[in-house]
């Protein structure tokens, strides 16, 4: 932990661009390309057969969504050591938020290896019929949409907090602090809506994935080639230093 402090914030914040591309990649993959090639809406049976056809690239994007999911793990660090100058209670809040959202998408890719174990060869899959089989084996598809949503709702709230922290911070553009609150917002308004109304959230998309795109992508772009203005970010953990101290000294 001590040696993630003392290391420079500008080696930080390109470590979290390039954990940040991986995430965008393996999640495009696993969560959107990966199902449009398989998944046939509302046909069983067809998904069924694409799944069975097609069993190492499913099984490619459940490895490339856990991939998305240990990424998570040490985004949420690098963006504490960030922006705790900023606001240190925040930060962990932030933190926290990575951690529950990243814990109920990974508890969600367990029932995605379903269809796997519903369609292969083991002698238990006799004991129900194919279509049966296959009608079971489409659920999990239906479920990693609810599960998007939940987690969804935890991202969202994410996303605000490192929206505000980038808008308060000096040293990361504040337009980035904007789109991060679109993306955020958008997060949220597709999540509820999915949970409460799902014909109303189908017809959202896909115009409300376009600010994760582009506020996300600015992000990740920005901590990968630029960093952050080490100056800004150096007096910022200058002023937090002297007013911790304070509060320690004030509680002593």
């Amino acid at each position: 932990m001590d040696s993630i402090a003392d290391t420079s914030p500008c080696l930080l914040a390109r470590i979290a661009g390039a954990l940040y591309l991986i995430n965008i990649v393996a999640g495009a993959f696993a969560i959107g390309i990966v199902p449009a090639m398989l998944v046939v809406s509302g046909d069983a049976a067809a998904t069924a057969n694409n799944i069975q056809t097609h069993e190492l690239l499913y099984r490619l994007s459940l490895v490339a969504h856990v991939v998305v999911t240990v990424t998570n793990v040490p985004l949420a660090l690098i963006f504490y050591e960030l922006f705790k100058v900023v606001n240190r209670r925040l930060a962990l809040l932030d933190a926290f938020l990575i951690l529950v959202a990243t814990a109920v998408e990974a508890g969600g890719l367990l029932n995605e290896f379903a269809p796997l174990v519903l369609l292969g060869s083991g002698p238990y899959t006799s004991a129900l019929p194919a279509a049966q089989l296959q009608a079971l084996a489409y659920m999990p598809h239906v479920l990693s949409g609810i599960s998007y949503s939940i987690y969804g709702v935890f991202f969202g709230f994410d996303i605000i907090c490192i929206a505000y922290l980038i808008l308060r911070s000096t040293f990361v553009p504040r337009a980035i602090g904007v789109l991060m609150a679109i993306d955020g917002l958008a997060y949220l308004v597709y999540s509820f809506a999915d949970l409460l109304a799902p014909g109303f959230a189908a017809q959202l998309v896909p115009w409300i994935q376009m600010p994760a795109l582009i506020g996300e992508g600015s992000l990740c772009l920005w901590l990968l080639v630029v960093g952050v203005d080490a100056e800004r970010w150096a007096e910022r953990a200058s002023a937090a230093t002297r007013m911790w101290s304070t509060q320690r000294e004030a509680l002593a």
